[in-house]
Formats: C-alpha cells, sequence, structure tokens
C-alpha cells in the first residue's frame, strides 16, 4: 500500500499551497535564486522580463516570472539554516509530493537554486567588494546532524581534518561538510574565488564577535583561517550554505551559493558601500543561471 504523508507531517494551506512558503506546484520555477533578506526580492525581480506572481508569508516572499526567456523565481529566506531547512523542504515538497495525494512522486524534479548572500572573508587576501563562490559548506549549526541520511552526502575526511586541526569541542554540534553543485559552481562562479564557506548557527559569537559576552575561543576566526585540505581553504563566513548544500543533496537539487564579501574579517576591513556590488552580482547571476 502506498504509504500517505500524514497531515501533520505536510501541513497544507486551505488552499493546498505548503505551509510556510504558501506555494503551489504551478508556482516553482525551475531556476531559483534565494536571498536572506526579503527587501532584496524586488532588488533581483526588477530585473525580471516579467513578473507573474507576487507571493509573502512571514519573511519568505517569492516573486516568480521570466528572464531570457526562461522561467525564474526569486525567494527571500530570511536569516539561518533554521529557514533553510524549511525553505528546501517545502520547495521539494512542492515538486516531488502529490500534494493531493499527500504521496511522493516516482518521477523526482531536479531544480536549481542558487544563492546570493553578502559574507565576511576568512582569508586576508580577499578583497571587499569580490565574489566567492562556496565550493562546500561546512556547518556548525547541526541542522543535518537531525537527518539520518547525513552519512551518506557528508564528506568526512574534511570533517575530521577540521575537528582535528581546530581542537573542535565535543559539546558543539558535528561539523559536517558538504560540497555543492559541479554544475552550478561551473556555471555560475567559473571566474571567481573558490573556498569553503562556514555556516554558523548566529552572528555573534558563533563568528567569534565579542562586544559584552566572549565566544567560546577567543582565536577561532584564527583557527578557521589557517585550516587547510588538500589545497581547500575556510575563504568565508555566512549563516545557509550548510543547510542549502546538505539538503540539497539529500533531496536531489542542485544548489551554489555565491557571496558579495562585504567585510574582511582578518584585514579588519569593510565595504564603504556595497549595494553597487549586490546589483552586478545579481546581474550575473541572472545571466549565468539562465544561460
Amino acid at each position: 500500500m502506498t504509504n500517505i504523508i500524514p497531515e501533520t507531517e505536510l501541513i497544507l494551506n486551505p488552499n493546498g499551497s505548503v505551509y510556510h512558503l504558501q506555494l503551489l506546484p504551478e508556482h516553482i520555477a525551475p531556476n531559483i535564486i534565494i536571498v536572506g533578506d526579503q527587501g532584496r526580492v524586488p532588488t533581483v525581480s526588477k530585473y525580471f522580463e516579467s513578473i507573474d506572481a507576487k507571493i509573502q508569508n512571514r519573511e519568505f516572499v517569492s516573486h516568480i516570472g521570466t528572464y531570457n526567456g526562461k522561467r525564474i523565481m526569486v525567494l527571500s529566506s530570511g536569516i539561518g539554516t533554521d529557514n533553510i531547512d524549511i525553505l528546501m523542504n517545502e520547495l521539494d515538497a512542492a515538486v516531488n509530493i502529490d500534494l493531493k495525494t499527500r504521496t511522493i512522486k516516482p518521477n523526482k524534479i531536479k531544480l536549481n537554486i542558487v544563492r546570493i548572500g553578502t559574507s565576511g572573508a576568512l582569508q586576508a587576501n580577499i578583497p571587499v567588494d569580490n565574489y566567492v563562490v562556496s565550493s562546500h559548506g561546512i556547518g556548525f549549526d547541526g541542522l543535518l546532524n537531525y537527518y539520518e541520511e547525513l552519512n551518506t552526502v557528508n564528506d568526512n575526511e574534511i570533517s575530521e581534518a577540521f575537528i582535528s586541526q581546530t581542537n573542535w569541542n565535543k559539546n558543539l554540534a558535528f561539523p559536517y561538510a558538504i560540497k555543492g553543485s559541479e554544475m552550478l559552481i561551473e556555471k555560475i562562479g567559473f571566474d571567481q574565488i573558490k573556498g569553503i564557506t562556514a555556516t554558523a548557527p548566529g552572528f555573534y559569537g558563533p563568528q567569534g564577535r565579542k562586544l559584552r559576552l566572549s565566544p567560546w575561543v577567543e582565536d577561532f576566526n584564527q583557527q578557521l583561517t589557517d585550516f587547510s585540505y588538500q589545497g581547500l581553504r575556510i575563504t568565508n563566513f555566512e549563516m545557509e550554505t550548510s543547510a542549502l548544500y546538505g539538503l540539497g543533496k539529500l533531496l536531489g537539487h542542485e544548489t551554489c551559493t555565491i557571496c558579495a564579501i562585504i567585510a574582511n574579517r582578518v584585514a579588519k576591513k569593510y565595504s564603504k558601500d556595497y549595494h553597487p556590488t549586490i546589483e552586478n552580482l545579481i546581474q550575473l547571476v541572472l545571466e549565468r543561471l539562465t544561460k
């Protein structure tokens, strides 16, 4: 007998859309751009040739339209891997689960999902107002540890090297390491700086910032800067990529993150005005994603 997903597991709205995103299957475009800030959605969609739908619920704002004659959508996730968990599972449910029968479809759809973000560099030689493409996401957030299938996609050698080189605190979540989509990384970032992106579960202590409270290790960022595995270095810090790459890999979607570097944590430099950098990045991604 076919397994039917209960209403408590797959929550739908009265119109049949997935619960948080409020999207129907017909809304989902094959090419998707994710941004953290809901205010950045119109900054992306203003370049669309047409906008067919605008949908908003909480921090999840979706604009669906066309660019270069191809269907595309931009969707805001809000901040953090917990929101990426919602976004990725509900995008996948909309295309790979029959929402009427609550059964998994036999033939799966693969989505192309590119995150455009802002980030802080962890290597002194990465100038602000440049772009970094994430070859891998290494997650300190613990989200993927809640999925039984993590071991099927995790790069255990990177995780083990990281634990060893940083003397990782055993009371913290296992640092999982997931590779991004080689196809999208090459398509979007063939001429950009590439490296491992560290994903933190917070902006202050988890990223080594000290205001009134002290981070658990004073030299944590230096340990990240010094980390090396087979020529790979940790290039930048942000808050979403590890979950995007992990869930994308588990669910069978192509995922890629490209970030504008608006600060260099090592050189202690901050962009004087990163908005033109973001505008140029948006146009670059739109052109290359729909090529």
